[in-house]
């Protein structure tokens, strides 16, 4: 579970999140759709604990160690190999080596990395590193996944597999949040949409069948109030 609770945060004067409360129960993703500087990215942090809100709370079942983290930045080591970067970060989570090592195995080869598993990662295009980034975040099983445009830079066949990668977390009880500018991706994923501008959710529902047309119709009026 995921629980936020009138997050809000400012940065100067200006409100990057402006009461913000929302909670999502397992296996329910939250695609949040909004404008360059609606708040999107901050709502991210807090929620990772990457930004200590000004007000309000974020709780995380299982705390913070339980969050798979995709941001704008790969959070890799580029002079470390592919398979080392994932070994380093699966380390951190005190893996048990046969859990690791298996968790490695089943990443490499979904993600198709397994013939750039010893290459470093600073030899690499921006998509394979981007699903560097993926196998990173998904490394130690998280229950919760923070995703922030997590399908930059990959090609279709990559984003279909990734796709399905995250039903498959959803079906296995994961909690996400995906930060996107694409509404056709955010929508055939997600249970439930926000709408975000100014810091503020101006809607939060469930998907209930809209269909990608109508949630991009919703959000052209949300964010413009027309």
């Amino acid at each position: 579970m995921l629980l936020a609770e009138g997050l809000r945060h400012a940065f100067g004067a200006v409100r990057a999140l402006d009461d913000i409360s929302f909670t999502l129960h397992a296996g329910h993703t939250l695609a949040v759709f909004g404008p360059n500087g609606a708040g999107k990215t901050t709502l991210l942090k807090v929620l990772a604990g990457l930004i200590q809100p000004g007000a309000g709370r974020a709780q995380i079942e299982g705390g913070r160690g339980a969050v798979g983290w995709i941001g704008h930045q790969p959070q890799l080591y580029g002079h470390l190999t592919v398979r080392e970067n994932l070994r380093f970060w699966g380390s951190l989570y005190d893996l048990p080596q046969a859990e690791q090592s298996r968790r490695e195995t089943d990443l490499l080869v979904r993600l198709d990395l397994n013939e750039h598993a010893e290459r470093p990662v600073r030899a690499l295009s921006r998509g394979l590193v981007q699903r560097v980034a993926i196998a990173r975040a998904l490394i130690h099983d998280p229950s919760v996944l923070l995703l922030d445009e997590p399908f930059t830079g990959l090609d279709r066949t990559a984003a279909e597999e990734f796709r399905r990668l995250l039903a498959e977390q959803a079906a296995g009880g994961r909690v996400t949040v995906l930060v996107t500018h694409n509404v056709e991706e955010g929508t055939e994923l997600a249970t439930d949409i926000a709408f975000m501008r100014a810091g503020r959710f101006v809607e939060l529902a469930p998907r209930a069948g809209r269909g990608a047309p109508a949630i991009a119709e919703a959000y052209r009026r949300a964010v413009t109030g027309g």
